[in-house]
């Protein structure tokens, strides 16, 4: 048995893990890469492994950095078996479409200029067809239902705790010949006590395990501490007339903002002037799909359905239709909360609208979600004016807030607590999903909790296992 990590090792995207056991090649996710645009481009469109020569692709979750490279996995002639919860199942067919739709707009802006320029025009890295074959491949799991995928393997799910649908991962190998190992991969390990989802869980048993390491070296605020910052952020918009642009995933960190404005609303702290407008097709269709899997709510949340409450609606929210009725929320007057995707500001309606928004001191650009590095994103944190957004110069005037409490992922806090659960037969560990930084952070907070053989591989390292 091996593994070779080839994504989201010393870096945060493109997760893509190969085990390779009893004679099958398995993937453990197949993300993409994001960064810079040609760089991101470039290891995008060059798999690291022969996708006919892959068995099963399991995936944790949908988020496009653990799924969006799938389909191009299909177009160069994957043709195994996908296993994921249902509900991840459904959000990877409007996700990766919208990923499609997102890399052929991008491409009509980059080609224009290419072929001024005289060079070789780009080919997007998938088509909707693509996206076509690769649902039919999906075999969608519920949780803690063993299934035998190949001889001597066992694959289970457990909850995960980040998103809609996320997993743990347990793959039970037997082999024929040497050892037996149950191996154990995190995914994206969820917050303690998300808005809507359940709590992550503490499998055992395993010898081998591979764990994210995004925030490995810091905590989050309470989630006190988002009511009271929202609470501020709202009346001075109010005050100014002004916009509070959010940039958000629009699978989970989206319903979280949604959830925590209507703790608000209950307590009487949004002002009634304040309109709610969620830019994102994508986003009225996860929350369409959050909706239809209540099965994964917390108590809360089911507390609050059963009290009359839908803990996605909130009065006055508005789904943004077109592409026309986006730009026209530009021309608005305030006070307006905008949610708009992506949630790095590496493309989608957050663009123009960020263009627009920056350039006005009364203005909020409130980042809530982990922003890697080289993304446009993490230039609006570090406050890196001017901006290049759309091709044009933007200065950076407004105010740019961060809240990372509503971060989907574990802090070293809830991290240290699933170790101290999971560890006891663990020998080896591997912290990966994780810039420098913070995968040596893990590694350090590993050998502390009675780990010793723990390591942050790099891209392309193999490790055997008897």
């Amino acid at each position: 048995m091996k593994i070779t990590f080839y994504g989201a090792a010393r870096t945060t995207t493109g997760s893509m893990h190969l085990v390779e056991a009893n004679g099958k090649r398995i993937l453990l996710e197949c993300g993409l890469y994001q960064g810079h645009r040609k760089e991101a481009f470039e290891k995008n469109r060059r798999l690291p492994v022969d996708p006919k020569t892959i068995d099963y692709v399991i995936l944790s979750h949908a988020h496009i950095d653990h799924s969006g490279n799938l389909p191009q996995l299909v177009r160069q002639g994957f043709r195994g078996r996908v296993f994921a919860r249902h509900s991840t199942a459904d959000l990877c067919n409007v996700m990766l479409r919208d990923s499609c739709f997102l890399q052929k707009r991008d491409l009509e802006y980059v080609n224009k200029r290419r072929a001024k320029e005289g060079k070789v025009l780009f080919e997007p890295l998938y088509e909707e067809s693509d996206v076509d074959v690769l649902m039919q491949l999906f075999t969608p799991l519920h949780m803690h239902e063993p299934r035998e995928i190949a001889k001597g393997i066992t694959l289970e799910f457990f909850n995960a705790g980040h998103i809609l649908g996320s997993a743990l991962v347990q793959l039970d190998i037997r082999q024929d010949r040497g050892k037996s190992h149950r191996l154990l991969f995190s995914g994206d390990l969820g917050q303690p006590d998300q808005p809507i989802i359940r709590h992550y869980e503490y499998p055992a048993g395993a010898d081998i395990l591979l764990i994210e390491s995004t925030y490995a070296d810091r905590y989050h605020p309470s989630a006190d501490d988002v009511e009271l910052r929202l609470e501020r952020y709202l009346k001075h918009i109010d005050r100014h007339n002004s916009k509070l642009l959010i940039p958000a995933f629009s699978v989970g960190r989206t319903q979280q903002i949604i959830w925590f404005l209507n703790k608000l609303r209950e307590k009487g702290k949004v002002p009634r002037e304040v309109k709610l407008f969620i830019d994102s097709p994508l986003s009225r269709k996860a929350t369409e799909i959050y909706a239809a899997h209540r099965e994964v709510y917390n108590d809360e949340a089911k507390a609050m359905i059963q009290a009359g409450r839908n803990p996605l609606e909130f009065p006055g929210m508005e789904f943004v239709g077109s592409p026309a009725e986006s730009m026209a929320l530009n021309d608005m007057p305030g006070p307006m909360i905008v949610i708009a995707a992506s949630g790095m500001c590496e493309g989608g309606r957050v663009l123009h609208h960020l263009k627009h928004i920056a350039q006005d001191p009364d203005n909020i650009i409130l980042i809530v979600g982990f922003q890697a590095e080289n993304t446009l994103g993490r230039r609006v944190v570090e406050m890196k004016s001017p901006l290049r957004v759309l091709g044009e110069e933007v200065p950076l005037m407004a105010q740019v807030e961060v809240i990372n409490a509503l971060s989907a992922h574990a802090d070293r806090a809830g991290l240290e607590d699933w170790i101290d659960e999971v560890k006891d037969n663990v020998r080896t560990a591997f912290a990966i999903h994780g810039e420098e930084e913070k995968v040596e952070a893990m590694v350090q907070l590993l050998k502390d909790k009675g780990i010793p053989n723990a390591v942050a591989p790099s891209p392309g390292q193999t490790y055997r296992f008897d």
